[in-house]
This record gives C-alpha cells, sequence and structure tokens, in this order.
C-alpha cells in the first residue's frame, strides 16, 4: 500500500534483512545515505516513519533531527544502532528523536510503532483500549524432539498452558527458551491475544522502563506523543521477558509491583493502568546464585519461580540431535530447491558425538552449511567444517551437470544449487552468512566455524574474480 511507506537512513546490509517481511506485510521502503536523498525520498514519499543510524560517512542524523524542527509535519525519527549507550540516546532524544532503539530491526517492533489508525489495524473506540483485531490461532505448532526430557518439559508446559502462572524457562543458549514460551502462549486460552517479547539486556535501564511500561506525552524530552509500554500491547496475551536477570534492580522492583497488583504506572503519567498480561521469563543463569550475589531480588525470584521449566542441552538429548538435523535438512533442502539429501552413518555419528556448545541453533546452522556444500549429496562430515585445514572443494564428486560452466551466484533460495559446484556454494553460503550478520566479518566466521583469517582470504580471492565486496 503506497501510504504505508518508512524510510531507511542505514548502509544497505543493515536493514535488508527486513525489506522481505516489510513487502509481505504491505509497507513499503525507502532507503538513503545522505540528508539530501532522504529529504527528497520525504518530500515525495511522505513516510510515516524514519529509522535512521546516528552517523555515517558524510551524514549525522542529528542534522536530520535539525530539519525536523524547523519542519511541520516531519516523520517521527527512530535511531537505532549496533551499540548504544545510555548518554547517546539521552543526546538524540533532547534533539527530538521518537525513540532509540537497538539492533537487531524486527517487523514486529517496527509494526508496534507505525500509527495506529493504518488500513491494516483499525482504530479502536476509546472506551475499548485492546486492538480491534486479535491475532488468529495457529493451526500448527511444532517442537522437534523425542527424548524423555524434552517430552517431561512438554507434558509439563502443556499441563500449565491454560493457567495465568508465571513460568520461568531457564537453559543454556541456543536451546529453545523462547519457542517453549511460545508453545506456552499457543496452547493457553490467550492465544488468541498478542504475544509480546521483549529481550532485558537489549536497552540501558530507562529505555527499557519506557519500552515495558508506556510513557506520557511530554514525559521526557522527544516524549511527543504517549506511547504504550509492552504491558499495554500484550494486554489479555502473553508478555515474554527475554534474559530477564539483566534487568536493573529499580527496574525489577517495578515489575515486582505489577505481577502483584496487575498495575502498571506509564513514565510520566498520573493514572494507573489495569492490565491483564500473562507474564513469561528465560534466563541462561542461575537465577538463585543471582538472587544470592544480590543481583536478582528474592521476591521477584519467588514470584517468577512459580513454574519452572529447565530445558536440557542438546548434547543431553541423545538421539534427539538427528531427528532435529534430518529436520533441519528437509526445512533447507525444500528452501534451496534440492532434493532431499541423505545422511551417511558417519555424518550420523558426527553429529552424535559433538558436544554442542551452541546447541540446536548450532545445529541449525551447521546443517544448512552442510546443504549447501553437500551438492547432490550424501551429507557427510567433512561438510559440517569448513575451515581451511579441513575442507577441500577439489575432493567432491560433482553431479554431470555442474561439468558445465558455473552460473552466477543464486539471487534466490529457490534457484536449482544442485548443478552449482561446490566452490560457487561454498561462495553463496559464506556471502549469505555476511548479509545475515551485517557485513560483521567476526560474527560471520563465527556463524560459519571458520575463522576471521579464513574468512578474509576467501573474500579477498572474491575480489580477484571480480566479486564487488565492502
Amino acid at each position: 500500500m503506497s501510504d504505508r511507506t518508512i524510510l531507511f537512513i542505514a548502509e544497505p546490509q543493515a536493514v535488508s534483512g527486513v525489506f522481505p517481511t516489510l513487502k509481505e506485510a504491505g509497507v513499503q521502503a525507502g532507503l538513503a545515505d545522505t540528508l539530501a536523498g532522504a529529504l527528497n525520498f520525504i518530500k515525495k514519499a511522505s513516510p510515516l516513519l524514519i529509522f535512521t543510524r546516528p552517523s555515517m560517512q558524510g551524514y549525522s542524523a542529528a542534522d536530520l533531527l535539525a530539519e525536523a524542527s524547523e519542519q511541520e509535519g516531519f516523520p517521527p525519527v527512530i535511531i537505532f544502532t549496533k551499540n548504544g549507550s545510555t548518554e547517546e540516546a539521552q543526546r538524540f532524544l533532547d534533539l527530538g528523536a521518537r525513540d532509540y532503539w537497538l539492533e537487531p530491526l524486527i517487523w514486529d517492533k517496527i509494526r508496534l510503532a507505525l500509527p495506529r489508525e493504518t488500513p491494516e489495524t483499525p482504530a479502536v473506540e476509546p472506551e475499548d483500549p485492546r486492538p480491534a483485531q486479535r491475532t488468529p490461532i495457529p493451526t500448527r505448532f511444532q517442537v522437534i524432539g523425542k527424548h524423555p526430557a524434552v517430552l517431561r518439559v512438554l507434558a509439563l508446559a502443556r499441563q500449565v498452558a491454560r493457567s495465568k502462572a508465571t513460568v520461568l524457562i531457564s537453559g543454556e543458549s541456543g536451546t529453545g527458551k523462547e519457542m517453549i514460551a511460545r508453545f506456552l502462549h499457543h496452547h493457553s486460552e490467550r492465544a488468541a491475544h498478542p504475544f509480546v517479547a521483549i529481550n532485558c539486556a537489549a536497552l540501558p535501564e530507562h529505555l527499557l522502563e519506557s519500552e515495558l511500561f508506556g510513557h506520557e506525552k511530554g514525559a521526557f524530552t522527544g516524549a511527543i506523543n504517549r506511547k504504550p509500554g509492552r504491558f499495554e500491547l500484550a494486554d489479555g496475551g502473553t508478555l515474554l521477558l527475554d534474559e530477564i536477570t539483566e534487568m536493573d534492580l529499580g527496574l525489577q522492583a517495578k515489575l515486582l509491583r505489577v505481577l502483584q497488583e496487575g498495575e502498571i504506572d506509564r513514565v510520566g503519567g498520573v493514572e494507573t493502568v489495569r492490565v491483564d498480561v500473562r507474564v513469561l521469563a528465560t534466563t541462561n543463569r542461575n537465577l538463585e546464585e543471582a538472587v544470592r550475589e544480590k543481583t536478582f531480588r528474592q521476591d521477584l525470584f519467588y514470584r517468577l519461580n512459580v513454574i519452572p521449566i529447565k530445558l536440557p542441552r542438546l548434547a543431553e538429548r541423545g538421539d534427539d540431535v538427528l531427528v532435529l538435523a534430518d529436520f533441519f535438512r528437509d526445512k533447507y533442502c525444500t528452501a534451496y530447491g534440492l532434493s532431499r539429501l541423505a545422511f551417511t552413518e558417519d555424518a550420523k555419528q558426527w553429529l552424535l558425538d559433538y558436544e554442542w556448545p551452541g546447541n540446536v541453533r548450532e545445529l541449525q546452522n551447521l546443517v544448512e552449511r552442510a546443504v549447501l556444500l553437500a551438492g547432490s549429496g550424501p551429507i557427510q562430515p567433512r561438510h559440517f567444517l569448513m575451515d581451511s585445514e579441513s575442507w577441500s572443494p577439489e575432493a567432491e564428486e560433482l553431479p554431470a551437470a555442474a561439468a558445465d560452466p558455473a552460473p552466477a551466484r543464486p539471487q534466490t533460495p529457490g534457484e536449482a544449487l544442485s548443478v552449482m559446484p561446490l566452490h560457487e556454494m561454498e561462495k553463496a553460503l559464506i556471502l549469505k552468512s555476511l548479509d545475515e550478520t551485517r557485513g560483521n566479518r567476526t560474527q560471520a566466521a563465527e556463524l560459519l566455524g571458520i575463522s576471521v583469517r579464513t574468512l578474509r582470504n576467501k573474500l579477498n580471492e572474491y575480489r580477484q574474480q571480480g566479486l564487488e565486496i565492502d
């Protein structure tokens, strides 16, 4: 819809990941990297929101906010950055920014920032503050696993899903804590109402308070409108507090009051707002130890720990590793237009023997890598690795069709990668990882399981082939 447009002022790799979701939602996106380009787009397209980096080469968001202060009806400006600070946030809020976000940019958060009265979000009557449209109950929600430890977790989750009791989900990073939270929500009587999540480690204290409880117009410099917090947005549904141990002690006291009284106070507000929200929390730390160290309130711990659910490490789940590997293999074979690949017995044994420090998330990444590198299959142990000492594309037996000159790098996941030489698949995987990490080579190397030096050598090789890489 042409009247639902937003503008990003950023490097393309920093925002391209959210573009497909915006398109599916009927939102058009513009991209600029200079003040002149941004002002020209604003004049022509009248975007509803502007998301901008604090600064780039030859550009400063402060200059944009100066223009905004001189023009009536200028779109709201939201600053987003990878490594923010309280001081920088306050400076931009003082200059007139609506908000200050930490990456990543995700559609769910952008959607909540859009004006309420849009074609997809009808206005509601003042006496009913809840959205007129509710999220439909999904027809299928699946947690993969057959190990007794997982079956016990699912049985407990089903048993308590229909209650309003708070649930504390603990487990190592990558074990699927948010998935269990969504499982609880979608098997509850609140499934038709919102599921709202917030990462408590992603925002400074004063911004997290505003995100949770909302603020009134004029509550602080830059608060040009009333903003509902996550508790109000989740009214009738479920709120997930991810990484709860990272919340400041002062905010923990305010959260405890909400859990006990079912009431919130917006920042700068004078009226108490009642909310009906089921709270779930996740942590990858030992909360009892945090209580002993006095970094977490004991009374809040008891209030959250009504139903404790602890997720096992993937290495403790036995043959679930193979069940999950099959699931991810089928998912990525479909996504990349490949025929169904088989795991060799050696590959299965490798999967079972590996310790999985990154748990299910690491398994998912490794299987995607293996699907791309295996070509026509089968998947072997060497396809899980991609270090210069353990990976040799020349050793692969390519399908007959691959004897033809190599096609260009695929532009869409659905192209037939099965006729692509393995060195091209490797290139596609490396470029995809760089795209997913927004050009961060350290993160891309970690995702690929290779050293930064190996990644740098590969990129230099691609440049020599004529590929333009920043």
